[in-house]
């Protein structure tokens, strides 16, 4: 019996979960853990390692790893992995392929059908690169649905949602915000109004200001660290780890000690709840305001309400849940493990969709390009001074058919037009480096910079970093303000230039996979009743209720650690 595969792929985290025989259950990517690290690592040899393997060799090989990437789509300018310049859109695909790989061989075979999620405020420009993503990955045929439809897909699953019932989904990930409104409807939900998002507000900016608040601790330590000390550069990386761990302890602890172990001092550093609430409350009271924009965008009063759906790992916090249930005065949901709700949530959403159903990648993000509520303009403008070049269309060849059984082309519950920003037909979409040929693992990369590009960019002004050096200026700002550099695991550099695209001509043919259903998969589980475990807040109470329910959702077993900064 084949099976529909959901990835959702985060600024900090990645999940995936199938769905067979009306039953959804999580994917196990990562060696302790049912999602793993938006990492990706680009070895001296052409290999690329991603997640688990890639984040356990990034302290090792910081120049030539890459997080929260999905942070930059959209950017003009490519990431720099060992010196070699390259796309986003390129290594979300490294990723993506790894995750297909992965759950193919556990699984027996491949999966029918692929559904890819995206926030629901990305205008038609992300949208148009994050569609290069799959075809990049050499996938055809895969459905797109934004993140709050399958999280109010996997919510309905497991809860009576009444039709025409109003649902606001709060998404507080690794890295960005999104709230959007929808209304329940027979068969799914529709977005009312233009959803609100903040970018560059998640939990790895709260990771940041605990990493601030333990530099402030030992009189800027952590701050004065070089970035050309590899000693220093690993130091600091464990650091960033610890504060990482603190700040998801404080979901369930009052308070916790964060190891410090620098070459210039070794100690530990107090936190309390108390403090990280007091840090992150105006990041929080920012996403409240956004919220209130999503349901005046959408016409609608926090009071018709049926509830307010919190996703994303960042959610657990319990000041999160408090400050929106207070601020909007209606209960609020979290599920039990927020990281896996959008992968869930896909997968159902591409079990019941009809098969003709398959979204062509491009603008519109769903099939049939029927309109829907298009985000905002969101096409960069170029750096001032700086070349930029559009490369060529991503090879039409690079691609492996996906069994998506044939049939009538069916519109989404949501499609998606594109905006007023949308490139004049015609007009090839931005594609940067798509990348060139690699093997099963072991892959290279073939990207050229004209040295006279090079010597352009240094003339204005030199290079573009991305991701922070091991060390940040001292901070004497005061413990409320959350910073927003990026971990020196991050650190790469970004050359100002354009890239020239590959010529994928003499590519050598890379061996097709063949999907098909009729592979055997591994014996299926019988379904079983799993207890649904829901907090449910209110402005004047908190109740946590356990009931058994047969549900279509089995979460996996695996344990993650509360309040992380899941994506």
């Amino acid at each position: 019996m084949g099976y529909r595969l959901g990835v959702d792929l985060g600024t900090t985290f990645t999940a995936a979960a199938i769905a067979r025989d009306g039953r959804v259950e999580m994917v196990t990517l990562g060696d302790r853990s049912a999602v793993v690290p938006s990492v990706v690592l680009l070895r001296a040899d052409g290999s690329v390692l991603t997640g688990d393997a890639a984040d356990r060799r990034a302290a090792a090989e910081p120049d030539r790893v890459a997080r929260e990437v999905k942070r930059r789509l959209g950017d003009p300018m490519p990431v720099l992995l060992g010196g070699a310049p390259q796309s986003v859109q390129e290594l979300m695909a490294r990723q993506l392929d790894d995750v297909v790989r992965t759950v193919s061989e556990r699984e027996g075979g491949a999966p029918d059908v692929v559904t890819l999620t995206h926030p629901a405020n990305w205008g038609p420009y992300k949208r148009e690169l994050f569609g290069q993503v799959p075809r990049l990955a050499g996938l055809d045929g895969v459905r797109m649905v934004t993140e709050p439809e399958a999280a109010a897909a996997h919510y309905a699953a497991a809860e009576r949602v009444p039709d025409d019932a109003l649902v606001a989904v709060y998404d507080l990930g690794g890295g960005t915000f999104d709230a959007t409104v929808l209304r329940a409807a027979r068969g799914g939900f529709t977005i009312l109004g233009v959803p609100e998002g903040i970018e560059g507000l998640g939990g790895i900016d709260f990771d940041e200001a605990v990493y601030a608040h333990v530099d402030r601790a030992v009189d800027g330590a952590a701050s004065a660290l070089d970035p050309a000390d590899a000693r220093a550069t690993a130091a600091a990386i464990r650091l960033r780890q610890e504060c990482v761990l603190a700040k998801e302890a404080l979901s369930a602890d009052t308070e916790t000690s964060i190891p410090v172990l620098l070459p210039s001092v070794q100690t530990e550093v107090r936190l309390t709840r108390g403090e990280l609430e007091e840090m992150i409350r105006p990041s929080v009271a920012a996403t409240v305001e956004a919220m209130r924009r999503a349901l005046a965008s959408a016409g609608v009063t926090a009071a018709e309400l049926h509830t307010v759906l919190l996703v994303g790992g960042s959610s657990r916090i319990p000041a999160v849940a408090r400050t929106v249930a207070a601020e909007l005065g209606r209960p609020t949901a979290v599920d039990t493990h927020p990281k896996h709700a959008v992968a869930l949530g896909a997968a159902a959403w591409g079990a019941t969709t009809p098969d003709g159903a398959a979204a062509a990648a491009g603008p519109t993000g769903a099939a049939g390009g029927e309109p829907g509520p298009a985000g905002p303009d969101d096409t960069p403008t170029p750096p001032r001074g700086i070349p930029w070049v559009p490369p060529a269309s991503v090879p039409a060849e690079r691609t492996r058919a996906a069994a998506v059984p044939a049939g009538p082309e069916t519109t989404l519950p949501t499609p998606v037009t594109p905006g007023p920003d949308a490139p004049a037909a015609g007009t090839p979409p931005p594609v940067l480096a798509p990348g060139s040929a690699r093997p099963r693992r072991a892959r290279r990369t073939g990207v050229i910079v004209g040295a006279g590009l090079l010597v352009a960019a240094a003339a204005v002004g030199g290079t573009l970093v991305y991701g922070a050096s091991a060390g940040t200026p001292p901070d004497t700002s005061p413990p409320p303000v959350v910073a927003t550099s990026e971990a020196p695991a991050a650190t790469t550099e970004e050359v100002p230039t354009a890239e020239p695209a590959d010529d994928d001509s003499a590519e050598p043919t890379r061996p097709a996979r063949v999907r098909t259903t009729s592979a055997a998969p591994d014996p299926v589980e019988p379904d079983r009743q799993t207890p649904k475990r829901t907090a449910t807040h209110t402005p004047e109470k908190t109740t946590e209720t356990t009931t058994e329910t047969e549900t279509t959702s089995t979460e996996s077993t695996t344990e993650e650690p509360a309040g992380g900064a899941g994506g």
